[in-house]
């Protein structure tokens, strides 16, 4: 039997299972999605990217702006 790896598996290598949306991040950090919104257009939220129409965050990003705020105002 031929042994070869799953091409799906390489193509998610590093990539997490579910990009999170606006939504999920307002959800999480229990501000207005006008916030999450408006710290998008100022680029001071967490960093997302589209895709299409769509923005989406990768969770580790947000969880690494989330370590850098919480860094920040304990400074």
């Amino acid at each position: 039997m031929h042994d070869e790896a799953d091409p799906r598996a390489t193509l998610r290598a590093g990539l997490p299972d579910r990009y999170l949306t606006p939504e999920v991040i307002a959800a999480l950090l229990t501000v207005p999605i006008e916030t999450v919104y408006h710290w998008r257009k100022r680029r001071t939220g967490p960093p997302g990217f589209r895709i299409g129409r769509h923005i989406r965050y990768d969770p580790a990003a947000v969880r690494d702006w989330i370590t850098e705020q919480a860094a920040r105002d304990a400074a």
